[in-house]
C-alpha cells in the first residue's frame, strides 16, 4: 500500500523524489522518508506524518546527491512513527518496501540471535539485515539483494542502495506493483505510472520475481534465478496534467466530474450501434468459448464488488448465464468449487489488489478462463489472467473511488453484451438499442452533474447526522451499497446500504426522526414496490432523500428532498444514479472539514492483507 520513488541520474535528486513522492501520497501518509548516496555515503531524512512533515525535515537537512530512494508509507507492522518510517538503515544499506514480509517473525528471531540489532517494529526492516548479511558473502549488493529475497515469504516491491555500489538503485517485485521509467540521462522506478509521467512516457513494468538495477543509463533487469529479462518500453499516453486538480478544490470533486468523458474514454471503439456488437475479442472468449461458459464469478473488493453486483444483474439478464459476485477476501479463504468452464472476472481498479489477485491464482488452479477487468496497463492482475478488458478512466488520485467505479459499470455492461450477442442470447435489435443508451449517458450524467448546487445545499442541510440509511432494489441495490461506502470513507459518518424490500427484516427498526434514508428509486420495474418502502420510512417519521428519475407518478410528495434523473433505459440506471451520491457524500465530507482526498486509515491500493 506504500508509495515508493527511486532515481539514478545526473540531477540533484532529491526535489524530484519529493515530487514524486507527492504524487503517490494517496498510496499512505502515515509518515514518509528519502535516502541519498551524497559525498559522505548514505544519508537518510524521514518524519512522522504527511509529505509536508517530511519537506520541514529536509529543509533543515538537505540531502545532496544525484542516486537516491524515497517511501511514503501506510502503516502495516508497526505505529506509524519516525522509527517505523522507510527507509531502513543497516550498515550503510537503506531499504524501501511495499508489501508484507509473512515470516519475518521469525527470520527477526534468527537475525536477533546472530547479534543483529532492530531500531523499530517494522517487517521491512528485516531485509536490511538480510541484505547486510549476505553481502558480507557475495561482495555484491545486487546478489545479496537476491539471496534476501530467497529467505523471505510474501508481496514486496523494494529498493535497495548501498554506500558500497554508488550510483546504482536495486529492485525487484513480488505481488506489490513496480514501474520504470526510462528518460535520457537518468532512470526512475515508482510504485505508480503518476509519479514519474511528468519526466517520461516510457515505462517498463516489472513482473513478478524480477530484480533490476537503475542507472543514469538505464534498466537491466533479471528473473531472481538469475535469467536475462529483456523488455521494451510501454508508451503511457496519460497526460502529467490529469494527475492535476484542474481548478477543482479537491481530487475528488475533479474525477466525479471527469466521469462522463471517462465513460466516453471506455467504450469508444468497441461499440457498433448499427450491428448491436462491441468489439473486445481481446478479452479471450470467443462464439464458441462464450456457448461453453456454465457460470460467470465476479470477483472484487469494496467499490469493485459493488460495481460487480450490478454486472451480475446484465450478465444474467443479457447473456442468460448464471453469475455470482464473491469478495476477493473470501473467494481466496476458503476452497471454492471451480470448473473449467467457468468464466472468472476479477475486477480491480490498480490492477494490483491482492486480494483479488490471489483469488484469481484460486481460480486458475481449477483452470477457468480469467478476464481481468482494470484501469492499470500490464499491472499484475491482467498479467494473471487470460483476456483483459481495460478502462480508460486515466489516473484516480483520490483515495475514494469515483470515475473508476463507473468506468468498471461501462466495461461490464460491455461483457454483458459481447457475452450475450455471442451466447445467442441477445438480438441484434435489442443490442443495438442497449449500446445506443449507453452512448447517450454522458450526455445524462453531464445533466446529473449539473445539479452539484442543490445536492451541495441537501447535503448541508444533513451533514450534522449520525447515521444514514440508503435503499435501493435490483439494480440500485448495489449503488445504495456504494453511496453508503462513499459517506462512510470520507465523511466518517455510519451509513449502511440495504436491499429495500429487506427493510422490515431488521433496519426499520432504527429509523425515526434524526435519521436521513437515501431511496435510490428510478422508474423501472421495481419503482411501485420502493414507494410502498418509501412510505414506511415515512410513517415512522424518518427523512426521506430521493433519486428519481424526472417525472415519475407519485413520489413528489413522499420526499422530504427530490435529486431528478434523466430518463434512461433503466437497464443504465446505475451510471447515473451514482452520480448524486458520489456528490452528496463529497458535500457532506467538505461541510465536516474531513480531509477528502485521503481519508483517515486509508490508502488507494490495497497491495497487502
Amino acid at each position: 500500500m506504500c508509495g515508493i520513488v527511486c532515481y539514478a541520474g545526473k540531477a540533484q535528486c532529491s526535489p524530484l523524489i519529493f515530487e514524486a513522492l507527492r504524487q503517490l501520497e494517496y498510496r499512505g501518509y502515515d509518515s514518509a522518508g528519502m535516502a541519498v548516496q551524497g559525498p559522505d555515503g548514505v544519508a537518510v531524512v524521514r518524519s512522522q506524518g504527511k509529505l509536508e512533515k517530511l519537506a520541514q525535515a529536509l529543509s533543515g537537512h538537505p540531502l545532496p546527491g544525484t542516486v537516491g530512494i524515497g517511501h511514503t508509507r501506510w502503516a502495516t507492522h508497526g505505529k506509524p512513527s519516525e522509527l517505523n518510517a522507510h527507509p531502513h538503515v543497516v550498515d550503510g544499506i537503506a531499504v524501501v518496501h511495499n508489501g508484507i514480509f509473512e515470516n519475518h517473525l521469525e527470520l527477526r528471531r534468527d537475525l536477533m540471535s546472530s547479534g543483529a540489532v532492530f531500531s523499530s517494529e517494522t517487517d521491512t526492516e528485516i531485509l536490511a539485515h538480510l541484505v547486510s548479511r549476505a553481502l558480507s558473502t557475495t561482495g555484491s549488493l545486487k546478489e545479496a539483494l537476491r539471496a534476501a529475497l530467497h529467505e523471505v515469504r510474501g508481496s514486496y516491491a523494494v529498493a535497495v542502495l548501498g554506500r558500497s555500489e554508488p550510483g546504482r538503485v536495486f529492485i525487484a517485485k513480488n505481488a506489490s506493483p513496480l514501474v520504470v521509467g526510462l528518460t535520457e540521462g537518468a532512470t526512475f522506478a515508482a510504485s505508480d505510472v503518476p509519479a514519474i509521467l511528468k519526466h517520461t512516457n516510457r515505462m517498463v513494468f516489472l513482473e513478478e520475481g524480477e530484480l533490476g538495477v537503475i542507472d543514469e543509463s538505464g534498466l537491466s533487469l533479471e528473473t531472481l534465478d538469475g535469467q536475462t529479462v529483456r523488455r521494451e518500453p510501454k508508451i503511457i499516453s496519460w497526460s502529467p496534467v490529469q494527475a492535476e486538480k484542474e481548478g477543482f478544490k479537491h481530487f475528488m470533486l475533479k474525477e466525479i466530474h471527469q466521469q462522463p468523458r471517462v465513460i466516453e474514454d471506455t467504450i469508444r471503439g468497441r461499440v457498433s450501434v448499427e450491428t448491436g456488437q462491441v468489439a473486445a475479442e481481446h478479452i479471450g472468449v470467443d462464439e464458441t468459448a462464450a456457448k461453453r461458459i456454465r457460470r460467470v464469478v465476479l470477483l472484487g473488493c469494496g467499490t469493485s464488488y459493488h460495481a460487480a453486483l450490478v454486472g451480475k444483474y446484465w450478465i444474467e439478464a443479457l447473456a442468460q448465464v448464471p453469475a455470482e459476485v464473491e469478495l476477493a477476501s473470501e473467494y481466496r479463504a476458503r476452497k471454492p468449487l471451480v470448473d473449467p468452464n467457468d468464466l472468472i472476472v476479477a475486477v480491480s481498479q490498480s490492477g494490483e489488489t491482492v486480494d483479488t489477485l490471489e483469488a484469481v491464482k484460486v481460480a486458475r488452479a481449477g483452470s477457468a478462463h480469467i478476464l481481468a477487468i482494470a484501469n492499470v496497463l500490464d499491472s499484475a492482475i491482467p498479467r494473471a489472467a487470460d483476456g483483459a478488458l481495460y478502462t480508460h478512466a486515466g489516473p484516480e488520485i483520490g483515495v475514494a473511488s469515483t470515475k473508476c467505479f463507473t468506468a468498471q459499470l461501462a466495461a461490464l455492461f460491455l461483457l454483458a453484451v459481447f457475452l450475450g450477442r455471442r451466447r445467442g442470447t441477445l438480438g441484434a435489435e435489442k443490442a443495438m438499442e442497449l449500446l445506443g443508451g449507453l452512448l447517450e449517458i454522458p450526455a445524462l450524467m453531464r445533466i446529473v452533474l449539473g445539479q452539484e448546487e442543490g445536492i451541495a445545499a441537501i447535503a448541508k442541510r444533513y451533514a450534522s447526522s449520525k447515521d444514514f440509511l440508503f435503499l435501493g432494489r435490483t439494480l440500485s441495490y448495489p449503488i445504495a451499497l456504494e453511496g453508503a461506502l462513499k459517506l462512510k470513507e470520507i465523511s466518517y459518518i455510519h451509513a449502511e446500504g440495504y436491499p429495500a424490500g429487506e427493510m422490515k427484516h431488521g433496519p426499520i427498526a432504527l429509523i425515526d426522526e434524526n435519521l436521513p434514508v437515501v431511496v435510490v428509486a428510478p422508474h423501472d420495474e421495481s419503482f411501485d414496490r420502493i414507494l410502498g418502502n418509501i412510505e414506511e420510512v415515512r410513517a415512522r417519521g424518518g427523512k426521506v432523500i430521493c433519486l428519481s428519475t424526472v417525472g415519475a407518478p407519485g413520489i413528489d410528495r413522499l420526499c422530504d428532498e427530490k435529486i431528478d434523473l434523466p430518463s434512461s433505459l433503466s437497464e443504465l440506471s446505475p451510471l447515473l444514479s451514482v452520480l448524486p451520491l458520489q456528490l452528496l457524500a463529497y458535500h457532506v465530507a467538505d461541510f465536516k472539514g474531513t480531509d477528502i482526498d485521503q481519508p483517515r486509515n486509508l490508502a488507494k491500493t490495497v497491495t497487502v492483507e
